[in-house]
Order: C-alpha cells, then sequence, then structure tokens
C-alpha cells in the first residue's frame, strides 16, 4: 500500500522559507516520478513541481520557478520542495503524489501558511 506522510509546514512570514518533505513506503520510490501539488482554499488543485525518479529532470510551474527547488533522496525514501521568497499566493494544503502530474496517489498534507 502507497504511503506517502507529508511534513514541515508552516505559517511563516512573506519572505521566509520552509522545507516541505515527504516520507514515502510501500512501493518501489526509486522507480518513481514524484510531484508536489497545492490546494488554497476555494482553488483548484495546482501541480507545483515534480522530478523524475533518478533526480535528473525537474519542473516546475511558472508561479514558482526561481523560488521552489524540488530534490529526493532515494536512499531515504523522501522526496523535498525547499521553498524560498513565500508569499501570501503560496498558501495552500500542500501534497506530494507519484507520478509525473497530480493523478498519482497522495499524502494526507501539510499546511502552508504565508502572512504578516
Amino acid at each position: 500500500e502507497v504511503q506517502l506522510v507529508e511534513s514541515g509546514g508552516a505559517m511563516v512570514q512573506p519572505g521566509g522559507s520552509l522545507r516541505l518533505s515527504c516520507a514515502a513506503s510501500g512501493f518501489s520510490f526509486n522507480r518513481y516520478d514524484m510531484s508536489w501539488v497545492r490546494q488554497a482554499p476555494g482553488k483548484g488543485p495546482e501541480w507545483v513541481s515534480a522530478i523524475n525518479n533518478d533526480g535528473h529532470s525537474t519542473y516546475y510551474a511558472d508561479s514558482v520557478k526561481g523560488r521552489f527547488t524540488i530534490s529526493r533522496d532515494n536512499a531515504k525514501n523522501t522526496l523535498y520542495l525547499q521553498m524560498n521568497s513565500l508569499t501570501p499566493e503560496d498558501t495552500a494544503q500542500y501534497y506530494c503524489s507519484t507520478g509525473w502530474g497530480p493523478f498519482g496517489s497522495w499524502g494526507q498534507g501539510t499546511q502552508v501558511t504565508v502572512s504578516s
């Protein structure tokens, strides 16, 4: 059974940084591309970033390009999202997802709130 557990969400001030983690289990993590998806209150899901199984290819939505960095540690079965220069528009529940895109299995999410 696929299990994805996100952590690292918090409330931060605009301009701040956070690092999200996603601990994966129940599947061969190193064989899967992985993604981060976020959903703000009252809005649909937004595919934020993706990384291929060996970490050599990445995708970023225009809204986060240059500010967010996705990475993975296949030895630890963990996916990361480093988020810098956060703005209130980044406020959302963040989910990790299996696959390249927002269509795979999701975790329970971690809340990121950017507010002064």
